[in-house]
């Protein structure tokens, strides 16, 4: 048996903080980790922290969540027994996301999960999908609905058991935190963002009903 680390981050991001709002619930991102380290989290998210459309598959660090004035940040984890079969499994479909060029971010399934409870677009994910669609493959839960269904506070209740540590990290130096922190042009960042919409409208439109 393996373990996988299913990681609740209550994010210092002004979306984050709106989501809060919103949910009136601390976690607002989350990740998967496959050491009890916690210093690797991977997911869907944000390539840089201030063009927040330029998203997709992501490896992530501690300073990723506590980034600026911030020396901590606030996890839930929870630690999934995972046999060997379904470990594969989870580390094929990672690999997947990660070497498919054309994955991205499912930003509107992202916004409009509140009230149409997640949809899925063509070779996209956000961070709940993908940590969800890990959680079904390790074969450690029972599911009762489509795993992009599932928000992040609904993931927590169903790992209910599973509890590993809730608190604080403290942040950790990552050697790419200068470059996810740099700001973009004004120009890169409508370029990009209106790309991203784009995208996503045209395989909402055209690409329905086919097979990942």
């Amino acid at each position: 048996m393996k373990n996988i680390y299913i990681v609740l981050i209550k994010a210092h991001t002004g979306l984050g903080k709106l989501a809060k709002t919103i949910t009136k619930y601390d976690y607002t991102h989350i990740a998967v980790c496959f050491d009890n380290k916690l210093t690797e989290f991977i997911t869907y998210s944000r390539r840089r922290h201030y063009l927040p459309l330029d998203a997709g598959f992501m490896y992530e660090y501690r300073d990723y969540y506590a980034f600026g004035k911030n020396n901590k940040v606030r996890v839930k984890v929870f630690r999934l027994p995972v046999n060997d079969d379904c470990y594969i499994n989870v580390k094929e479909f990672i690999k997947k996301c990660k070497y498919d060029n054309m994955q991205m971010f499912n930003l509107f399934s992202m916004l409009t999960m509140p009230v149409i409870h997640g949809f899925r677009i063509y070779k996209s994910h956000n961070c709940m999908s993908f940590v969800a669609r890990i959680t079904e493959l390790s074969g450690a839960v029972k599911m009762n609905k489509p795993y992009y269904r599932y928000s992040i506070k609904e993931l927590d209740r169903l790992l209910n058991g599973y509890e590993y540590f809730e608190g604080n990290l403290k942040r950790i130096s990552s050697k790419d935190y200068e470059k996810y922190m740099k700001k973009p042009l004004l120009s890169e960042y409508f370029h990009v963002s209106a790309d991203t919409i784009f995208t996503l409208i045209k395989r909402m439109l055209f690409c329905n009903g086919i097979e990942e």
